[in-house]
C-alpha cells in the first residue's frame, strides 16, 4: 500500500503501553478522532539513537497537548519489550522508567508496511513521521534513514503551520506572518 498526503490514513489497531500493568490497551486510529495524530515509527528498543527521539518527543508533550495533538511512538517490538524498556534505567539503555505517551506494538508489521516504512528483509522499521489531522487525513509525512534522529522542534513548526491555516513560507514560526 502507498499512503500518500492528503488521502485517509491507514487504519490501525495496536496494543500499546498506556496501561503498563495488563499491557492490553490497544490505539486506533478512529481513537484519534476529532485530534491531531502525530504518529511516528522507530527501529527498535534498547538502541542508541531511538531513545534520544523517545525522550525528545517526552519532553515536549506538553507542547504537542496544548495544540490538540496526541503523539505515539510505534516499532515492531513486542509491547512486553516496550514495557521492559520503558522500565530499564538510562544507564542500562532504558527510558528511565517515564514516558507519557503510549508506545504500540507492530509486531505483525503491517502497519508498518501500509505506511511505506517496513524494511521487509530486517523485519524493522525506517524512522517515519505522520501527522493526521482529526478528520483522519495525512497531512504530513518524512521517511529517514535508522541513523539519523528526527527533530522534535520541526515536527513541532510543521504541526503549527499545519493548524495555522495560512500559507506558510519557508523557516515560518507560529507567530509570523502567513502569505
Amino acid at each position: 500500500m502507498s499512503v500518500k498526503v492528503g488521502q485517509k490514513a491507514p487504519g490501525f489497531a495496536m496494543t500499546t503501553t498506556r496501561d503498563m500493568e495488563t499491557l492490553d490497551q490497544v490505539a486506533k486510529l478512529e481513537d484519534f478522532q476529532g485530534k491531531w495524530l502525530v504518529l511516528f515509527f522507530y527501529p527498535l528498543d534498547f538502541t542508541f539513537v531511538c531513545p534520544t527521539e523517545i525522550l525528545g518527543f517526552n519532553a515536549r508533550l506538553a507542547e504537542f497537548e496544548s495544540l490538540g495533538a496526541s503523539v505515539l511512538g510505534v516499532s515492531t517490538d513486542s509491547v512486553y519489550s516496550h514495557r521492559a524498556w520503558i522500565k530499564a534505567s538510562r544507564g542500562d539503555g532504558g527510558l528511565g522508567g517515564q514516558l507519557n505517551y503510549p508506545l504500540a506494538s507492530d509486531i505483525t508489521k503491517q502497519v508498518a508496511r501500509e505506511y511505506g516504512v517496513l524494511i521487509e528483509e530486517e523485519g524493522i522499521a525506517l524512522r517515519g513521521l505522520f501527522i493526521i489531522d482529526p478528520e483522519g487525513i495525512l497531512r504530513y509525512q518524512v521517511v529517514s534513514d535508522l541513523n539519523v534522529g528526527r527533530s522534535v522542534e520541526e515536527v513541532v513548526r510543521v504541526l503549527s503551520a499545519l493548524q495555522s491555516g495560512g500559507l506558510c513560507p519557508i523557516d515560518w514560526h507560529p507567530g509570523d506572518k502567513t502569505l
